[in-house]
């Protein structure tokens, strides 16, 4: 029995071993030797903050520092290493949105300021042609109308007196000496007596000792030169008179708008006293010196003015559409597409494969600028896609990526800090270090809001437009490249308020407009000041808890003694020091 149990077992066993040799031979091993597997792990899109470098994630989404989209920093295309690639959720999440360049016609509407003044022409000074005494002044104020023909004074003259004696003693020997007698009667004619005067004289035998001076034009007096008792002489100006029937409105034309302004183009025009009502008239001749204090030059609209229902020094807002002289269409992107740094302006030109859509850093040369948009005059052609927004998303991946970017045109990887530096050179420069040329552009610039806000604190409509204009242009020629890592971030986010503010406050139509403008204007000044640091130098925020309908407004000063800007001279010391910036 015991043998046949061992037996048994024997056999079984045998079966086992068999059965597992035939198993590996008919499929383990054969797939092995046939079949060979690799196991490859997907390369997935690594996804980091702009502001924050050093955050890194494998899926989309915030940064857990600044709540920012994150964006892609590198892609696993291939192909010219000078495109940004980026996917369709990348793109989704930076807005990035596209235009295809097309022509069209160079038209340009542009804004105008301008003021409603006399006709030069119609200026008529009117003087006396006796010498004597103002015994009596008929018209008495400026702005009072007078007729051609009106009596304006009476005017007691001894010298007159004489040359009536010399009159009647002429005429008296009228028929022996008739040459004195003529020049008798020619010398009262020279100071204006007319004939029937004259004769009236004689009539009456005895000489008259006042005599009427009478007015030249019709008009309204812009000036009065004299009182009653003043002494005058011969031919001294008594008034100064305009015809208000024809008027000039002068306006304003800044270098950059010279080119689409033309003798002869329409002109349309409001003026606030009469809401509502608008006006046309045709640009008449345009100032060939430029005023060296404002930078501008006038543009002359002439207008009949029957009712005159415009009045010198009023304010008027005009608008000019134009287009430049040439003859064919000009390729035409928006404003939105180009980015500038220094002399150089770049776009971004999409690059689509079969597989991913790329973007391609180029630089192109713009003509004029059409307000919202821009004529090119070379680096692209009609068809060719480029973005329009989102371009500062698109940049700051390349800048990641080490691709060619607005900052760095060569393509060195940007690490956390300092773009174009390797860690170890980052580890020996200071954390807090703005270079002295970037010192100097951000004081011009605060010097310049510092100007502006005290011509508010003046209530200077015009000074405050001036000292507007000077900042636009301050501000349009600062070098971005001068700001790195963290403040270019900075100067990038506060650069478009300002701009947008400063233009505003261009437009602005009273101080109002202006003051509301100013205040959006001083919360990027002030964020601004804040970020950059470094400028050894010491700026108060003050507050006015009265201001922008008793919410408050905040202004930024280098002074603690309170200016304000909101109120001016009505409420000047409203305010106090919220925070100081060292």
């Amino acid at each position: 029995m015991k043998r046949i149990k061992r037996t048994t077992l024997l056999l079984v066993l045998s079966a086992l071993i068999v059965g597992m040799v035939l198993g590996k031979w008919f499929f383990g091993g054969q797939t092995h030797r046939d079949s060979p597997t690799t196991d490859v792990a997907p390369v997935s899109t690594i996804w980091t903050c702009t502001m924050h470098p050093q955050i890194r994630q494998t899926e989309p989404g915030q940064c857990p520092i600044c709540g920012m989209d994150l964006v892609p920093l590198r892609s696993t295309e291939t192909g010219d290493p000078g495109t940004i690639h980026m996917s369709a959720t990348a793109m989704q999440l930076a807005n990035v949105q596209t235009q295809r360049v097309s022509k069209g016609k160079a038209i340009k509407q542009i804004r105008l300021n301008g003021k409603v003044q006399v006709d030069e022409r119609t200026i008529t000074s009117q003087s006396s042609h006796i010498p004597g005494r103002i015994e009596r002044l008929m018209i008495n104020y400026t702005g009072e109308d007078v007729r051609k023909g009106q009596q304006l004074a009476t005017v007691y003259s001894p010298e007159l007196v004489v040359a009536q004696e010399e009159l009647f003693e002429a005429h008296r020997l009228k028929s022996q000496q008739p040459e004195l007698y003529q020049a008798a009667r020619s010398k009262l004619s020279k100071w204006k007596l007319s004939d029937a005067q004259i004769d009236g004289i004689l009539a009456a035998g005895t000489p008259k000792d006042n005599f009427s001076i009478l007015s030249e034009a019709s008009g309204v007096v812009m000036r009065k030169w004299v009182n009653t008792g003043d002494y005058i002489q011969k031919g001294q100006v008594l008034y100064d008179v305009a015809d208000l029937s024809t008027v000039w409105v002068l306006f304003d034309v800044y270098e950059r708008d010279l080119a689409w302004v033309h003798v002869g183009d329409n002109l349309e025009f409001t003026v606030s006293t009469l809401p509502g009502k608008s006006f046309l008239g045709q640009i008449s001749f345009i100032d060939p010196i430029i005023d060296p204090a404002t930078r501008v030059a006038s543009a002359r609209v002439e207008m009949k003015n029957s009712g005159i229902h415009l009045k010198p020094e009023m304010f008027a807002v005009g608008r000019l559409k134009s287009r430049l002289s040439q003859p064919e269409n000009d390729l035409v992107i928006p404003a939105s597409a180009v980015m500038w740094t220094g002399e150089r302006s770049v776009v971004y030109v999409k690059q689509e494969s079969n597989h991913a859509i790329g973007f391609q850093l180029r630089e192109v040369v713009l003509g004029a600028s059409l307000g919202d948009s821009y004529v090119v005059q070379k680096g692209l052609t009609e068809g060719e896609e480029i973005a329009v927004n989102g371009t500062f998303s698109i940049d700051a991946a390349a800048q990641l990526a080490g691709k060619p970017s607005m900052m760095n045109p060569t393509g060195a990887e940007m690490q956390a800090g300092h773009p174009g530096l390797d860690v170890a050179q980052q580890e020996t420069m200071p954390a807090d270090e703005l270079s002295p040329h970037a010192a100097k552009a951000l004081l011009i610039l605060f010097n310049d809001y510092i100007r502006l806000k005290d011509e508010l604190v003046q209530n200077n409509l015009e000074e405050v437009k001036k000292s507007t204009r000077l900042f636009q242009k301050h501000l349009e020629g600062t070098d971005m490249s001068l700001f790195q890592g963290r403040r270019h971030k900075a100067w990038m986010e506060q650069y478009t308020k300002l701009t947008k503010d400063l233009s505003d406050m261009v437009l602005a139509e009273n101080l109002g407009e202006a003051r509301r403008s100013f205040q959006s204007l001083s919360v990027a000044t002030i964020t601004l000041s804040s970020q950059m640091g470094s400028l050894n130098k010491t700026f108060y925020v003050q507050h006015c808890p009265m201001a922008d309908g008793n919410r408050g407004a905040d202004w930024l000063s280098i002074d603690k003694t309170i200016r304000n800007p909101y109120f001016g001279e009505n409420m000047l010391t409203c305010g106090s020091i919220i925070k100081t910036i060292k």
